[in-house]
Order: structure tokens, then C-alpha cells, then sequence
């Protein structure tokens, strides 16, 4: 991939700034990268990497209907998390594993290993390698790596981690840079939380499970409590999100409770159309802040799926969600504010 020198990218986020109008993350509104396109990363991750974000994502542009047997991961660049610089498609896979027609990609999440140093890429994988089985038969997660962030990843394998259905992903990475992956388990009618080996290619242990039929699992580290969340078994058609708090990653985690809308506290908002894809922090030299990234999914016109980012109020084992506002993050104090 042909990178951008420094001065395109200065050039670059300047036209993006120019076309918002605002240094602001406008909820719900087409999020646009430098290059006034849809910025294409579905259910997808963020992670820090030296003083610059990545954004990876399932990509759903139209124009991948061209190659309907392959799928495509998206990856952004941003210094400050409101503009954000198209990389690369990542990954452009083949059906893998003799997959047939109709395969899935879903909600991939980056990782880089502080050892090898290379980037471990885990997704969910799905799909029928024979003919009589249902769509969903596969339930693996999985793993592709790369030497740098943003170039081409090359897929290794896929498995069942802990020898159990994986679906629906999520990544955690701890204040001690401890690394994590969740993911629901149908069969158990919950979700694991599971470290990974010293390399990031494999499951090494259980840390916990989740016992709660959910999915869209996210996780965050506040104030000496663990957060979880996650969102009720309603396909594309959004819901109440839950969430519940322990002081111990492994546990034990109580009954969850509804991840409640501030304005207006009333369920029927149903997370304003949006499913949880992960809780954010944001350390900064003021304050830590947790962002709560949601996708609000259009399952007729999946490129145009839209993000609802929005800072969560936390603390003291509560969790509640703002009303959509356009907002600001300042990423060097860690405050936001409208």
C-alpha cells in the first residue's frame, strides 16, 4: 500500500474538518473520512498505537458487491478520534476454509502483541461449508496478522476458542495491557471473557463467564470497577442494551441492568436504534473518559449503517447513555463536553 506522506495527511485532515463544518462527532449523521466517503468500519474496534487512533470495521461499500465471495476490513488513522484518514482495506478475503456462498465476516478487532510486535487481526468467521447446514453452522473466530497496522493482512486460521460457538466478538485490553477477547457462546446462553497467549494467536485461558443470553459484548476498566454490556438476541432490530459492574474481571458478575437512556429514561428508545460494539477509554492528563461506540444498522443498505458515539456517564457501578447531541473530545485532557 502506498502510504500518504505527512503533508497529504495534514492536507487532508484539513479538507475534512472544512467539509464537517465542526471539530465535533455528530451521532446518527454520515461520518465522512478524508475522502468524503462513508467512513466504512461496521462493528467495529479502536485502538491506540503511539499518539495515533485506528479504527478497524467491517467494510460494506457498495463497491465490494463487484466480488461478492470476498470481505473486506476497513482501517482509518485519527489524531484526535472526530477526523479520521482512510489506510487501507486491510483485508480482502477469499471464502476461507471452503466456505460456501454467503460466508461472514463480522465485528474484526486489532491487537498489537508488545512481544513480536506484529498485528493480530480476530474476527467472527461464519458460514456453511456444506450444503445442508444452516447459515450460522461455523461459529469460529477468526485470526489474521500483519507486520504493520495498516498493511495487507494475511489470515492463519480459524477455531473455536475454549472448544465453543464463538459469534459475536469483542476485545478488551486492560490498564496493565493485558489482552482479551469476548465472545458469545449461543449453546451456553452467555459470553466468555478470555485471555489470550503471549503471542495473540491463540485463546490461552477463561476468565470469566458472562451468564446472560446477550450479544455485542464490550467491556471497560473505570475507576476499580469492570464494566460489561451487551445487547439482547434481536438480530438487526435494536434494543435495551444491559450492562453490569464488578470489582474482579473473573468475577462475580450480578444480574445485569438496563443501560438506560438519560433524556428521555424510557426503554422504548432502545439504545437509540443502536447495538453495542465497544466501550472506549480515553486516558487523558485530566481526566479518563469512556466512550460508547454503537452501530445503528441498516440491514437493506448495510454501507450506509451509521455510528452512535457518545460519552457514558460512570461511575459507582452505573452506567446511562446521553441523548445523541454532536459533542467534543479533547484527547490530551480526556474531557468532553458538548
Amino acid at each position: 500500500m502506498r502510504k500518504l506522506r505527512p503533508l497529504a495527511l495534514i492536507a487532508a485532515t484539513a479538507f475534512h474538518a472544512d467539509l464537517l463544518g465542526a471539530d465535533q462527532i455528530q451521532p446518527k449523521e454520515p461520518w465522512l473520512d478524508n475522502r468524503g466517503q462513508h467512513i466504512q468500519a461496521h462493528g467495529g474496534g479502536v485502538i491506540k498505537d503511539g499518539d495515533t487512533w485506528y479504527w478497524f470495521g467491517e467494510d460494506r461499500a457498495r463497491e465490494n458487491d463487484a466480488e461478492p465471495n470476498k470481505r473486506f476490513v476497513g482501517c482509518y488513522s485519527s489524531k484526535d478520534l472526530v477526523h479520521w484518514i482512510f489506510r487501507n482495506k486491510v483485508l480482502k478475503l477469499d471464502a476461507p476454509e471452503g466456505l460456501l456462498p454467503g460466508w461472514a465476516l463480522e465485528r474484526p478487532k486489532v491487537y498489537r502483541n508488545p512481544t513480536t510486535g506484529k498485528y493480530v487481526m480476530y474476527f467472527h468467521l461464519d458460514g456453511k461449508q456444506n450444503p445442508q447446514d444452516h447459515g450460522y453452522a461455523l461459529a469460529r473466530v477468526g485470526v489474521a496478522v500483519c507486520d504493520s497496522i495498516d498493511g495487507d493482512y494475511r489470515f492463519l486460521r480459524s477455531f473455536r476458542p475454549l472448544n465453543k460457538e464463538s459469534r459475536d466478538i469483542g476485545q478488551f485490553i486492560d490498564d496493565d495491557g493485558s489482552a482479551y477477547l469476548i465472545f458469545e457462546s449461543r449453546p451456553s446462553h452467555g459470553f466468555y471473557i478470555a485471555k489470550l497467549s503471549q503471542d495473540y494467536l491463540d485463546v490461552e485461558k477463561k476468565i470469566a463467564f458472562v451468564k446472560a443470553p446477550l450479544e455485542g459484548g464490550a467491556l471497560v476498566h473505570q475507576d476499580g470497577l469492570y464494566y460489561v454490556m451487551g445487547s439482547h438476541l434481536t438480530s438487526w432490530t435494536p434494543n435495551p442494551n444491559v450492562y453490569a459492574a464488578s470489582p474482579k474481571l473473573e468475577g462475580p458478575w450480578p444480574e445485569h441492568k438496563d443501560f438506560k437512556n438519560i433524556v428521555p429514561l424510557d426503554k422504548s428508545t432502545n439504545t437509540y436504534g443502536s447495538q453495542s460494539t465497544m466501550l472506549l477509554k480515553v486516558t487523558g492528563a485530566k481526566t479518563n473518559s469512556v466512550i460508547f461506540m454503537g452501530d445503528i444498522w441498516k440491514p437493506k443498505a448495510q454501507w450506509d449503517s451509521r455510528y452512535l458515539w457518545m460519552p457514558v456517564q460512570i461511575g459507582n457501578g452505573t452506567m446511562q447513555l446521553p441523548e445523541p447531541h454532536p459533542w467534543s473530545v479533547d484527547v490530551r485532557t480526556g474531557e468532553m463536553s458538548r
